[in-house]
Formats: structure tokens, C-alpha cells, sequence
């Protein structure tokens, strides 16, 4: 295909001209849903040749190569015979499709993957002209198919500025660097409680791919991830994902991970690593604290899954988790017993931190990459502060954060050495004596020299909650601290 470069600026000058769209967001969920059957149509072509007697799960008549390929003959479907035909046959009976336990889970995806889609378009002769450019992809062809997996990554970083879609996506350059650093083994298993588009999953496979060396290797890579998304239109995207980077059955639920009681988990349902940016400031019904042990029922997400993450990785696993700042200094009863379990239980050896901006312009909020294993308590904590590269202010849509941005870490992770840059600490070790008895205020190796900037009315409100909550921490610690040694005195004194 060689205008493959411009097919994401083609589709999008079409769908400019229809009334029925309105915005990025609603642009890229069209999109989504017929790049999926394009790309499902392009595995059944496969599995037709593999599969003795292969039956789709999707009708005849509703299959890609019978409704959606124009073979040049003037016999496409088009204008108001399409319209009528996705929305009245196509929807419906994708929607409806049946599914029960033994259903295979690459035939399933197809009913769970249209559950809660849209069409959105109301022309048809321009869903024609979008639909013929998408049908000119060969994903029969290696070479093809992996350039589109590029051009479908920058689709899904367009999530970051399409609203609150944003939220599905993880840079790639932080999810390639904590899949480098958990360093992938052949036969083990990765899992993202909350994997959006699949970004974790995919850095997997890159860093997993370069370990394989027979066919077991390879059968093993293809059962090694498994996912778990929420909402429906990242879980499409996600699935479509796995689909374009070989997983032809990919173990990934439209499900909510927050709402299983984790004190059922069994060693069935752990992992040998996970790795994942957990949804944070978000809102859960308040039924969901039920599945969790009263002490750990937080009303934070990324604190409920922290929790979940515990429970669920195996013996001797490890995990990479991004946390916001607030998980770091708050010291609440629900943080506090988080951050007790985590580090009596778990062998938490560094944290990252991440400079600000580097999920711009979808949030603000400075983020932290947590590594820690289940293989004994925590001893001692590295703290390593990442800093802005030179010539950066601020990371933007146009000037996105890059994994050589990691470069100083990359260099410090495998030779460590404590670290202070005008008079404050960039890379420090701390004891869990040093850690327990700040209350598990782990806000260290912070940025003493931000600059001010200009935020969003509700990024800068919640920029003042998370420094007051900081402060308020400190001196809880502190006026706790006074008052122990106060309560000593008055002791010493009754007893002259």
C-alpha cells in the first residue's frame, strides 16, 4: 500500500465531511471497530488454511470480504444501502452474536468486542471512501502488517488528546523501559489488571520476542500475557492489538479487576510478573471496598489495585506498577496498611521518579514507577530521581517523552550510587527502619526546583490537594514525633 503513511490523515479528511462525527474521540472509536474486523477478517484468512473445516463465528453475510471489500465491479455496497445494512444488519447481529463458556476466546471477542460500539458516520458514500482505504491494507504481507502495528500505535497515542479516552494510554517509551527492566523469561506469564489499549502487553512481547529459539518458545510467548480492561472501546483496540502482533488467541476480558474478592485468589490466578499503570483518582461504586480486607479498602483505585497486584503475583514474581505521587506521601490508615503489607511482604528495591509531565497533555500529575518482588521483606528502598531531559520544559503531543529520556536510569539501575545535585538527593538508599518510622511517607529523592506552570483548573486543584496532603504528612510525623518524646518526659518527671 503506498500511501500507508498517510492513512490515518486520509480517513481522518473523510470523516471531517460527516455530519455524525463529532470530535477526535468519536473519529478514532469509528475507526476502531472496522480496523478490528479488517484485521479479524485478515486471521481468518489464516485460520482457514490451518484450521480443517474452519466455521466463523461472524454470518456470511456480515463478514468483511462480502460487505466492506469493493472489488471494483460497482456492486459495493454504498450510500444508503450501507448505512441501512451496518446499522440495521451489521450492528445487530454482531451485538447479539451467541457466546457461551465453550466458545473459543478468538471467536468470543468479536460479540464482546461490539458490545457497547457506535457507528457514528451518517453518510454512506463516505463510509465507503473510509471503509475502501482500510481494505486496501495487506496484512497478508509481513512487511505491511508490521508498519501498520506503527501506524496503529500512532492511532492509539491520538487517545491522549481525544478527551477522557486518554486514560487508555501509557507512553511507550515508559512501558518499553519497565518491561526492559522487569527483564522478560520464556515460560513465564505477564498480567495488566487494567491494560487499556495493551500497551504493557505489547512492550512484553518485544522484550520477550528476542528469547525465542524453538517452536515450544514460540508457543509459550503466544500464551504468555493476559489482560483485563474495564471499558469496551480500549478493550477493542487492545484486542486488535494482540491480533496485529501475532496472538491469535489473546487472553483478554472485558471484565472490572475490582470487583472479585481478592482473598479468593488461589495460586491458579497469580502471575509471574505484572506490569501496569493503574487507574488513578478514579471512581468505583462504593459496593467495590466489600472485596477488599478493611484495612486496605481504600477509596483510590490505584490503591485498590496495588492490593489486587499483591495478591496476585506469584511466589518469587515481580512486578513494575506506576503510582501517582499521593500513594507516595500519603499516610491515611488504607495507604499506611497498603505500604505496611507491601513492604513486610514484598521486597520493594527501587522506585523511579518520574519527571512531570510525562502524560501530557492528558494529566499533570508526577508519577513513580514502583519495582518490587514477592520474594522476601523489604530490607532497603533505592529511590532514583528521574530529571526533565536537557532542553525540556514540559513533554507535549509534539514533544513526547523517549525511551533514551531513560538513558540516565538505563546507566544507574545496573550500578548504583547515591546521588545529590545541589544539595538535595537524586538517588538515595533507605532502610525500612529509615521508611517505618516516617509513617510510610515515601514521598524521597523528590524535585526541589520545579517551575512554575500554568494548569487546568482541575489539574491545579488537585496539584493543591496532593502538596497539602504532603505537608499535612510531614507534620503529622513530626507533631507524632514531639509528642513521643513529650510523653517520655512527663513519665520521667512523675516518677521524681
Amino acid at each position: 500500500m503506498s500511501n500507508l503513511s498517510n492513512f490515518v490523515k486520509r480517513i481522518r479528511d473523510i470523516m471531517r465531511n460527516d455530519a455524525g462525527i463529532n470530535g477526535d474521540a468519536q473519529r478514532i472509536e469509528q475507526i476502531a471497530w472496522m480496523l478490528f474486523l479488517k484485521v479479524y477478517e485478515s486471521k481468518e484468512l489464516d485460520w482457514e488454511v490451518e484450521v480443517d473445516d474452519y466455521q466463523s463465528i461472524i454470518p456470511e453475510n456480515c463478514r468483511w470480504r462480502n460487505w466492506a471489500s469493493d472489488d471494483r465491479s460497482g456492486s459495493a455496497l454504498t450510500g444508503d444501502h450501507l448505512m441501512n445494512f451496518v446499522n440495521n444488519t451489521l450492528f445487530p447481529t454482531l451485538k447479539g452474536l451467541e457466546v457461551n463458556a465453550q466458545t473459543p476466546i478468538k471467536k468470543a471477542i468479536v460479540r464482546t468486542a461490539f458490545e457497547d460500539a457506535n457507528n457514528y458516520m451518517k453518510d454512506g458514500v463516505l463510509l465507503r471512501q473510509v471503509l475502501n482505504i482500510i481494505d486496501e491494507l495487506d496484512l497478508g504481507d509481513y512487511e505491511e502488517s508490521h508498519a501498520f502495528g506503527e501506524i496503529y500505535e500512532s492511532i492509539l497515542r491520538e487517545l491522549q488528546s481525544a478527551g477522557s479516552s486518554g486514560e487508555f494510554y501509557t507512553p511507550r517509551a515508559v512501558t518499553d523501559f519497565m518491561a526492559r527492566m522487569i527483564k522478560p523469561k520464556i515460560g513465564e506469564t505477564v498480567a495488566d489488571f487494567a491494560c487499556g489499549t495493551g500497551g504493557f502487553l505489547i512492550s512484553w512481547l518485544k522484550e520477550l520476542e528476542q528469547s525465542i529459539k524453538t517452536t515450544e518458545d514460540q508457543e509459550n510467548y503466544s500464551k504468555s500475557i493476559y489482560g483485563i480492561e474495564k471499558k469496551q472501546f480500549p478493550y477493542m483496540l487492545c484486542i486488535t492489538n494482540m491480533l496485529l502482533h501475532g496472538i491469535d488467541v489473546p487472553k483478554v476480558y472485558h471484565d472490572n479487576s475490582l470487583t472479585k474478592d481478592i482473598l479468593d485468589y488461589t495460586d491458579a490466578d497469580r502471575f509471574d510478573v505484572v506490569l501496569m499503570n493503574p487507574p488513578y483518582g478514579g471512581n468505583e461504586k462504593v459496593d467495590v471496598k466489600n472485596h477488599f480486607p478493611q484495612d486496605l479498602a481504600s477509596s483510590e483505585t490505584a490503591d485498590l489495585f496495588l492490593s489486587v497486584i499483591m495478591y496476585r503475583l506469584k511466589k518469587n514474581g515481580r512486578a513494575a506498577v506506576i503510582i501517582p505521587d499521593g500513594f507516595l506521601f500519603g499516610t491515611d490508615n488504607a495507604k499506611a496498611a497498603i505500604k505496611k503489607k507491601l513492604f513486610s511482604e514484598f521486597n520493594l528495591h527501587t522506585v523511579i521518579r518520574m519527571p512531570h509531565s510525562v502524560f501530557s497533555p492528558y494529566t499533570s500529575i508526577t508519577t513513580n514507577i514502583l519495582f518490587f518482588e514477592r520474594t522476601k521483606p523489604t530490607t532497603e528502598t533505592w529511590f532514583y530521581r528521574l530529571d526533565m531531559p536537557e532542553g525540556y520544559k514540559n513533554f507535549s503531543k509534539t514533544k513526547p517523552m523517549k525511551l533514551d529520556h531513560f538513558a540516565p536510569a538505563f546507566e544507574w539501575w545496573n550500578d548504583r550510587q547515591e546521588l545529590s545535585e545541589g544539595g538535595f538527593d537524586k538517588a538515595k538508599k533507605f532502610t525500612v527502619e529509615e521508611i517505618t518510622s516516617r509513617n510510610y511517607n515515601i514521598d524521597l529523592c523528590g524535585y526541589p526546583h520545579e517551575e512554575e506552570e500554568i494548569l487546568p483548573p482541575k489539574d491545579l486543584i488537585q496539584q493543591y490537594q496532593e502538596k497539602r496532603a504532603s505537608l499535612n504528612a510531614d507534620i503529622d510525623r513530626i507533631l507524632e514525633k514531639i509528642t513521643t518524646i513529650l510523653g517520655l518526659e512527663v513519665a520521667e518527671d512523675s516518677q521524681t
